[in-house]
């Protein structure tokens, strides 16, 4: 039986040193796996790290271009302001000029505006009322160098200030508001140029 309980011995340490290195290869293999797992982890995280990051930043870039654009508009739109009402007082100061400083102002207008042969000016109520003595006359002699003469018609045209020009049934208005209406963007340009250089 000694020679029996040998080979059962031998086969049991056999047995034994198999389970122990399958163990110890299985251990190995786990060891190897979880290692493998634990790179593949670190390497989404830092992934995932990286893409929250840059979401981040783009949210913040999109956001701070959003802020941008809203305070040029604000900024753009306050200059607008800026400038309109700017023009609107000017185009009430010549509106709201004493009398002489008014028709000389309209002298001028008229003698830039008229064209050779004869025409006539016609105001509005208010200012047709108020035309100073004489002032035909004045007129008619500023133009002489054009071969143009003027005559103040009774009737009105229903402006607010200035005059409409007309020769043989053609009209040119020449009103302080079509005048300002025709030049608006030149005068948007200069009263920026002012405003903001």
């Amino acid at each position: 039986m000694a020679g029996l309980d040998k080979i059962i011995s031998q086969i049991k340490e056999e047995s034994q040193e198999t389970a122990a290195r399958t163990l110890a290869a299985a251990r190995d293999e786990a060891e190897k796996v979880l290692a493998a797992a634990r790179k593949e982890a670190e390497s989404e995280c830092a992934d995932i790290e990286r893409r929250s990051r840059q979401s981040v930043a783009n949210i913040l870039e999109r956001g701070q271009s959003a802020a941008d654009l809203r305070k040029r508009g604000s900024i753009l739109a306050e200059k607008q302001k800026l400038i309109g009402d700017t023009i609107e007082k000017a185009k009430a100061e010549l509106k709201g000029m004493d009398t002489d400083a008014y028709f000389d102002m309209i002298l001028k207008l008229a003698v830039k505006s008229a064209q050779e042969g004869k025409g006539e000016l016609l105001f509005s109520e208010k200012d047709l009322a108020r035309v100073p003595e004489g002032f035909e006359d004045r007129l008619n002699a500023a133009l002489k160098d054009k071969d143009a003469a003027l005559h103040i018609s009774k009737d009105t045209r229903d402006i607010d200030a200035g005059f409409v020009l007309t020769y043989g049934g053609i009209e040119e208005n020449c009103s302080i508001n079509a005048i300002f209406d025709s030049a608006h963007e030149l005068l948007q340009d200069k009263v920026q140029e002012i405003l903001f250089s």
